[in-house]
């Protein structure tokens, strides 16, 4: 069987190109949720109303109606499979005072 220049050459070129490794595609950063960082943290004081606390902290994702006591703060970054901030704070109050919170800011570093 006989190979002719141009055959030979498109087979090169094909050799080539699949043992290239492909490039990596751009991979966009999902920011969900309320974004909170530990400034907005230490302003909290016991005895804030449920007015103050929405102005520290924002309107927080998820008013529960059974729960209308209790506001959640979610945060998510992710970029890809990599996630850099997932974390979960909730606040407690008793007759529009807030009485405590739960969780903290927590950073996945490279």
């Amino acid at each position: 069987m006989k190979i002719n220049l141009s055959t030979s050459i498109i087979l090169c070129i094909a050799l080539l190109v699949s043992s290239c490794s492909l490039p990596k595609t751009y991979k966009v950063v999902i920011s969900q949720g309320n974004l909170v960082d530990q400034e907005m943290i230490d302003k909290l004081e016991v005895g804030m109303t449920e007015s103050q606390v929405k102005f520290v902290m924002g309107t927080p994702l998820i008013s529960d109606t059974f729960y209308p006591n209790r506001w959640d703060y979610f945060t998510s970054v992710t970029q890809g499979e990599t996630v850099y901030t997932n974390q979960k704070i909730s606040l407690f109050f008793e007759e529009n005072i807030l009485l405590k919170w739960e969780g903290e800011i927590e950073t996945i570093d490279d």
